[in-house]
């Protein structure tokens, strides 16, 4: 069984539903430290032909509480705004535009829970068949860390491959998952252009980005694009 494991961030990059696409089951890494600075709460957007961050406000956000352990600040009319302005006139526009809004305005204020909303929701859109878990729900040893964390779960779920990102490298060693008969596997997202707009093609943005300007099957196809190593 592939499984693949992440943190929850808001409206990620394509590579983020690359490795969902590519795995059976995703466990959603919510009981972690909350990671200051990255990109837990908030993406990058082209507004006005530039990158642009759009965040979503927190409350008493700290990297020594969970990222379960967060509360969601008031946002929601500001960054629909900000998204109307960005990609009103995008040819998608119309189709994705109930779906973010309907994600924004998401009734719960735990931001754990608020990410995943969106990430299953945006999933759905792209008719991903990936079944989601959220890490907080499986019993396990909470003491354990980094490494030691994610080979318990892969063998908890039963695990054959372990999939992550191309940045997991540094942190993840194949010879100890092949030990516990389990096959690594790093994800490398391809980079695929297509038009935004009339200006100059700007990569990885959020995948609201991607959704704005393809439609689902060319979404699917980009989602196939990537290296294995």
């Amino acid at each position: 069984m592939k499984l693949g494991i992440m943190q929850p961030y808001f409206l990620p990059y394509i590579g983020y539903f690359q490795l969902i696409k590519a795995v059976e089951k995703y466990v959603i890494y919510d009981d972690v430290n909350f990671i200051k600075g990255g990109w837990i709460n908030r993406n990058r957007i082209l507004l006005n032909g530039n990158t642009f961050m759009i965040n979503v406000p927190m409350q008493a956000a700290s990297p020594f509480k969970k990222i379960n352990e967060i509360q969601v600040g008031a946002y929601k009319e500001k960054v629909l705004q900000t998204i109307i302005q960005a990609y009103r006139k995008s040819p998608y526009f119309n189709y994705v535009f109930p779906l973010i809004s309907d994600i924004i305005k998401f009734d719960s204020d735990n931001l754990a829970l608020f990410i995943t909303n969106s990430i299953i929701k945006i999933s759905e859109y792209l008719q991903l068949n990936t079944e989601f878990v959220l890490s907080s729900e499986i019993k396990k040893n909470n003491d354990l860390k980094a490494q030691d964390k994610v080979l318990t779960i892969c063998k908890i779920i039963g695990a054959t491959e372990y999939y992550n990102s191309i940045g997991g490298q540094e942190l993840y060693n194949k010879d100890q998952f092949a030990k516990n008969n389990i096959e690594l596997k790093f994800l490398n997202p391809v980079l695929t252009e297509y038009h935004q707009f009339r200006n100059e093609f700007i990569p990885w943005l959020s995948i609201l980005d991607v959704i704005m300007f393809n439609s689902i099957d060319e979404v699917n196809n980009m989602l196939d694009k990537y290296e294995i190593l």
